[in-house]
């Protein structure tokens, strides 16, 4: 990995405990050195965030949360007197529209002739009878970067759409852990009197729909209804426990699990699942050579999850998870060489390290 030896400034709504490994390994290609400028999350998101960067500074913003669902958006106070402090030589912000402070940050860096990369999901098709406007503001949003980053092949089409240049748009994939240090793990085929052991690692809320795996599972033939583990905690627990005592008693809820506890888990596992929205511990699943089912979200899923390592399903849709987890569960041999194929994916293609490469390959490119 080579290095970038400007300043770089980066501006986020928050920084999530999840992102911070990706800032410091940005921070450590960058020896010039990383300031990023974020705040706290609305009250109630529940996302963990961090105080400090190992490699990079960070600044603390105050954000001022205004109105809910699609009237958000986001005023970043003292940014501008960040960015007169930091002085970067190329700043990334987010390409989100509802972030009220960007285009003035944007101004400052182009009045003294820096660029500034988007960095976004994309640019999903609008709906509604505003749609025509929505489009012609968020068209005109995106023009003002020189760059574009985004998480997914799909999102870099969306902006394509728009008519950004495509030279112009790099596809980071979204990663949240390095390549594995460790070789995959060797699954014997279980003894034909075991069920299979179906995993979900993630926070238990209802955008999970967790519900609609306890309600798959149950539809499953009884030779095939699997071992069902479900990790994590949250605001949904004790309605899913709940519904598990009358849906499908075979699952096991165990809390939040960490390190060598939650290893053991995907190591013991036979398939990950993961039915709702969210989805960071996919890639630490097929770090552990396990094939996945994931449901459509934003895209991102699709450079993960392929016909030869799972399986993409409808959002909200019991009847294909039911199908899905029949086709995995009734094809153990199948099943191994799909989790193979998960480690080959994140070691060789997905992983904090290509990422990082990519925002690198997007800073030299907008930089004399």
């Amino acid at each position: 990995m080579t290095a970038f030896n400007g300043r770089v400034g980066l501006v986020q709504r928050v920084v999530p405990s999840y992102r911070a490994p990706f800032f410091d390994a940005l921070g450590a290609a960058c020896p010039s050195g990383l300031a990023v400028f974020a705040g706290k999350p609305k009250p109630g998101e529940m996302i963990k965030t961090v105080e400090t960067l190992d490699q990079a500074q960070l600044s603390h913003a105050k954000n001022l949360h205004l109105f809910d669902h699609s009237l958000y958006i986001c005023i970043q106070i003292g940014l501008l007197r960040w960015l007169k402090a930091w002085d970067p030589d190329v700043l990334i912000v987010e390409a989100n529209p509802r972030y009220l402070r960007t285009p003035a940050a944007v101004r400052w860096m182009h009045t003294r002739g820096r660029p500034v990369i988007g960095w976004g999901l994309g640019a999903p098709l609008l709906s509604g009878p505003l749609a025509s406007m929505r489009h012609q503001r968020r068209t005109r949003f995106i023009r003002q970067f020189d760059a574009l980053i985004t998480y997914s092949q799909a999102g870099g089409d969306q902006y394509a759409h728009l008519g950004y240049a495509k030279e112009r748009i790099f596809v980071a994939v979204n990663a949240v852990t390095p390549p594995p240090a460790h070789p995959l793990p060797v699954r014997p085929a279980p003894a034909e009197d075991l069920r299979r052991r179906v995993l979900f690692v993630g926070r238990l809320q209802e955008r999970k729909q967790i519900h609609n795996l306890l309600a798959a599972c149950a539809q499953l033939p009884d030779a095939l209804q699997p071992e069902l583990v479900i990790v994590g905690d949250g605001p949904d627990r004790a309605r899913l426990q709940a519904l598990a005592q009358e849906l499908y008693p075979q699952a096991t809820f165990t809390g939040a699990l960490f390190g060598d506890a939650l290893e053991a888990q995907f190591r013991g596992a036979d398939l990950f699942v993961l039915p709702g929205t969210g989805g960071l511990a996919m890639q630490q699943a097929m770090s552990f050579g396990l094939p996945v089912i994931a449901a459509e979200a934003d895209g991102t899923q699709a450079d993960l999850v392929r016909p030869r390592n799972g399986w993409q399903i409808p959002p909200n849709d019991v009847s294909a998870l039911q199908t899905a987890l029949h086709q995995a569960l009734s094809d153990i041999a199948a099943l191994r060489k799909m989790g193979a194929e998960s480690y080959r994916i994140v070691s060789e293609e997905v992983n904090l390290d290509k990422m990082v490469a990519v925002f690198l390959q997007a800073l030299k490119r907008t930089t004399p």
